[in-house]
């Protein structure tokens, strides 16, 4: 098994920086993508950022130019840092990674509990 345990969320203001970190651990023998998506109440999670094993990353339209998302291979772990903050930014951020476990031939998904974020304005 396979678990994500993210940290990082929080009350911010409207132009301020928030880093959000995710972590796995478990049996992986590889870790392919790690990324964040973000949920708003009654509406269908969406992608924010995702980063590959070999560095390349692609961000949604709302999070390019404010968004950073990258990764510790070693530590296993993803970060999204977040600037100039806006109220529309608000919502529960969940990680995800997709991992080939030991002796696994192909990826699965898992996916974090979620952080909330709330930026105000």
């Amino acid at each position: 098994q396979v678990q994500l345990v993210e940290s990082g969320g929080g009350l911010m203001q409207a132009g301020g920086s928030l880093t959000l970190s995710c972590t796995a651990s478990g049996s992986i023998s590889r870790i392919n993508t790690m990324g964040f998506h973000r949920q708003v109440s009654g509406e269908q999670r969406e992608l924010v950022a995702y980063v590959t094993n070999s560095g390349t990353t692609i961000y949604a339209d709302s999070a390019k130019g404010r968004f950073t998302v990258s990764r510790d291979n070693a530590k296993k772990t993803v970060y999204l840092q977040m600037d100039s903050l806006k109220p529309e930014d608000t919502g529960v951020y969940y990680c995800y990674a997709n991992v080939i476990e030991t002796l696994a031939s192909y990826g699965i998904t898992y996916w974090g509990k979620g952080t909330l974020i709330t930026v105000s304005s």
